[in-house]
């Protein structure tokens, strides 16, 4: 149930401190940001109940851009109307493109990039945990039977088949609302539309002169249409600016990529690194308003409409199945993580304690991930060696 509404003012303000926190807390990908905005919004504090967290979850699967932001960025509109929405965007954001800024002045410098690795070994094992605790407190709440947890147990193993992740989301939703539907469908009317993509020839690398206003377009284009992992970012980022604009090279991509994720927040401030290497700071500027100004209009458009669809038995139906492959894919998500985060009886240690300090005691995540970064200092000081 959601908690008795304070007056505006306190809302607003709320809803920015939370933000601007988790903005700084936030390690572990989109996954693990949404399990931390879970225990707080839901768990803790009581704004909205699973149920409307899960709607609002399926909902921003189903639009472009970065999925932890566009929750933080609806969240605040459900909480203090799109003063929030607008000021949870913003301070969710700020801290990670503040923190990614300051590590491409330190490249730009000295050529290299920040030793992070050693903290990561510490919170990746807490952010396995987290993402545990929320997957199985949505799963309670998504799963209403069997037909229902079959689809997001097929989703789950289908992407680690290797199947496009928007497909999933579609097909789970579009599956979950035919067949809850037939009765109400005439005949002849089976068939769904499938998302294409389009495919761009990439041809040969050349170097177009720098602009503030082709790459703010750049930005908001990528921001505008890409659905996807960091994978598929990386995608978008090397087809835009190492081949078809030829401002970066491979390895500079890379490292931007290696930036975002070493970082609080989320990954798309990758995008201030590579605006701040091809621009300088009116770049970093442009480049991360570019690629995060369509989130802000995506969740304004779509928020309203999410009761709407709710009440209709055709978008209920497809709202159901698009969140149980969601959590069919945050739970392929949390395999893989796991696969790449426990490489050691220390830190298979740390997942375990961090799960009983979840589960048993409810101790805030953000907590927790502070104390793996602890953790993995104290490692570093006292055994030099063990991190290579």
């Amino acid at each position: 149930m959601e908690q008795e509404p304070t007056s505006a003012q306190d809302r607003l303000a709320e809803v920015s401190l939370l933000a601007l926190r988790l903005g700084l807390t936030a390690f572990g990908g989109p996954a693990a940001h949404i399990a931390m905005l879970r225990d707080e919004v839901v768990t803790r504090r009581k704004w909205i109940s699973d149920a409307h967290f899960l709607d609002l979850l399926g909902a921003t699967n189903l639009i472009p851009g970065p999925n932890s932001t566009e929750m933080v960025i609806h969240v605040g509109q459900v909480r203090a109307g799109w003063r929030g929405m607008i000021a949870a965007g913003f301070c969710f954001v700020l801290p990670a493109a503040l923190i990614v800024l300051a590590c491409a002045w330190a490249y730009v410098q000295f050529g290299a990039l920040p030793a992070a690795e050693w903290l990561l070994y510490g919170i990746k094992p807490v952010i396995i945990a987290v993402v545990a605790q929320a997957l199985w407190g949505l799963a309670k709440t998504a799963v209403k039977g069997w037909f229902l947890a079959s689809v997001g147990g097929a989703v789950l193993l289908l992407y680690l088949l290797g199947v496009n992740e928007l497909t999933l989301l579609f097909g789970g939703g579009f599956l979950v609302m035919l067949v809850r539907n037939l009765v109400r469908m005439p005949p002849g009317a089976l068939g769904a539309l499938l998302p294409l993509g389009t495919l761009t020839p990439l041809g040969l690398a050349q170097v177009v002169p720098v602009s503030l206003g082709q790459l703010f377009w750049s930005f908001l284009k990528i921001g505008a249409v890409l659905y996807g992992s960091g994978y598929v970012l990386l995608a978008f980022l090397r087809n835009e600016f190492v081949v078809r604009l030829g401002w970066l090279t491979n390895q500079q991509l890379l490292d931007a990529i290696a930036i975002g994720q070493f970082t609080p927040g989320p990954l798309f401030t990758s995008a201030t690194f590579i605006g701040y290497l091809v621009a300088g700071l009116p770049g970093a500027v442009l480049a991360t308003l570019g690629i995060f100004l369509p989130s802000f209009l995506f969740v304004a458009g779509v928020n309203p409409l999410i009761p709407v669809l709710r009440r209709s038995p055709w978008m209920g139906g497809f709202l159901d199945g698009v969140n149980v492959a969601a959590l069919g894919l945050m739970a392929a998500v949390l395999w893989e993580l796991g696969r790449a985060a426990l490489v050691d009886w220390l830190t298979v240690l740390l997942a375990l304690v961090a799960a009983l300090l979840l589960f048993r005691f409810k101790l805030n995540s953000a907590w927790l991930v502070l104390g793996g970064g602890v953790v993995a200092l104290l490692v570093r000081w006292l055994v030099p060696g063990w991190l290579g």
